[in-house]
């Protein structure tokens, strides 16, 4: 029988609007396999030290990667239908 240690990051949530995460390592208790109308799910019994418990599909215990941040472009491009020509000032327009 094999024996080993396996961790999550623990999903709770602590605070009141579900921005933060608590994080810590969940240890894995117990894993098993649920049926369900799509096939078979692969499941976990969970606990971090703060004393948040879970018990359900990995995939649900597993919070998804925060998406990277990606350089924008200084220069935006003009809304539709504006020219990217300057256009000529009249007399009475302050510059």
């Amino acid at each position: 029988m094999d024996s080993y240690l396996m961790f999550l990051n623990c999903p709770a949530n602590v605070d009141n609007n579900g921005a933060a995460r608590c994080g810590l390592p969940a240890e894995v208790h117990y894993r098993y396999t649920m049926n369900s109308t799509d096939g078979p799910l692969e499941s976990a019994k969970i606990s971090c030290p703060r004393g948040h418990h879970f018990n359900g599909p990995v995939e649900y215990l597993t919070v998804p990667e925060q998406p990277t941040v990606t350089a924008v472009s200084a220069s935006l491009p003009p809304p539709a239908g504006q020219s990217t020509e300057p256009r000529a000032r009249w007399a009475g327009e302050r510059p």
